[in-house]
């Protein structure tokens, strides 16, 4: 537990010292990411997840999490849980891991007979501004493979509700820069589970941060005499966004337990991490319309800092999978899994017989 605080102590104040939000929302461009990536960089934080032989921090999927929540707390708009799952897939697959921003590279993808990457890929993350794309895709054959591949230099910029760029393009033919069979320690989702508990790690940050947000102005606006915090229905909506924002907290810290405990492909862990990203996906909701409330009017000002949450917080719950996708895959493993299979993973502790379940999702 000291190691996860100490990492997340060093991204906060990476954050804090380089991209607080309240100066990132005055300023006139983006000049100021390049400063806190290479921050980011110098203390390993993209790496976390890579193990140490293969020159990362060898960090627990808890740590890595903790410290994305920490980053969500600032709003972070950077490619740091895109780095973050793409190096691990990386070196998971014995493939040198770049010292670059990844982007990870959606379904849509196969591989022709020569190893070429062919089809659309989806509008990613920061596909836009990554240096490089990772992802899992298939052949012609149905074996899935781990590439890597330059950014095209020709992509259909967009961005998100939060203004955080995305990139879609289009490979005909495109050479892999590395690329690697799929072992049996990788599962073919493998990539998508982890972006989807990094995601719900950085929505946690955020709402943590909606809250002090909120509590704070409540504290300080007054109407009809008196701060607004003393109205009791204003209270019960504060109550109700700390209850969400804890939640949020837990639903993503157990689903890094899981991914520790996860042996072999992180499908493992599918049950927790599905559950997670529900769970945070509607508190998300719940707590941005909340803080939104609380804020009245001058919440909705682009000079306000709180749109920097709450618009990334409604952007985050769809990427990798929102709460009706997960929902779903939640459901078929439960049915899958049957009655005594639910009880195992409800609990924490699942039959060695059913851990097989969901291997692939």
């Amino acid at each position: 537990m000291v190691a996860d605080r100490l990492i997340a102590d060093t991204t906060a104040r990476i954050f804090a010292d380089l991209a607080e939000p309240r100066t990132v929302n005055a300023a006139h461009d983006d000049a100021w990411k390049v400063e806190v990536w290479r921050a980011l960089v110098d203390a390993g934080l993209p790496l976390l997840w890579v193990p140490e032989e293969a020159g990362g921090i060898g960090a627990s999927f808890v740590e890595g999490l903790a410290a994305l929540e920490a980053a969500g707390a600032k709003a972070c708009a950077v490619p740091l849980a895109e780095t973050m799952a793409g190096a691990w897939l990386l070196a998971r697959a014995g493939l040198n891991v770049p010292t670059k921003r990844l982007a990870l590279l959606l379904p849509g993808l196969r591989l022709n007979a020569a190893g070429r990457l062919w089809g659309q890929a989806a509008a990613a993350p920061f596909a836009s501004s990554a240096e490089c794309l990772v992802g899992i895709v298939e052949d012609a054959d149905g074996v899935a493979h781990v590439v890597l591949v330059e950014r095209p230099s020709q992509m259909e910029c967009s961005e998100d509700l939060a203004g955080d760029e995305r990139g879609s393009a289009r490979f005909d033919g495109t050479l892999p820069v590395v690329g690697a069979t799929l072992s049996r320690e990788v599962g073919r989702r493998d990539l998508l589970l982890l972006s989807a508990a990094a995601r719900a790690a950085l929505m946690a940050g955020a709402l943590d941060a909606l809250v002090e947000m909120s509590v704070g102005y409540a504290q300080e606006r007054q109407a009809f005499g008196r701060t607004i915090s003393k109205f009791q229905a204003v209270q019960h909506l504060l109550a109700r966004l700390a209850g969400e924002a804890a939640a949020a907290s837990v639903a993503a810290q157990a689903a890094g337990w899981a991914l520790d405990r996860a042996e072999g492909p992180l499908a493992y862990a599918l049950f927790d991490v599905a559950a997670a990203k529900v769970r945070v996906g509607e508190a998300a909701g719940v707590g941005a319309a909340i803080a939104h409330q609380v804020h009245g009017a001058i919440g909705f000002t682009a000079e306000h800092v709180l749109h920097r949450f709450t618009h990334r917080l409604w952007s985050w719950r769809d990427d990798y999978g929102s709460e009706t996708f997960w929902a779903e895959e939640l459901g078929r493993h439960v049915a899958a899994a049957g009655v005594d299979g639910f009880w195992g993973r409800l609990t924490g502790n699942p039959e060695p017989a059913s851990r097989s379940v969901g291997l692939e999702i």
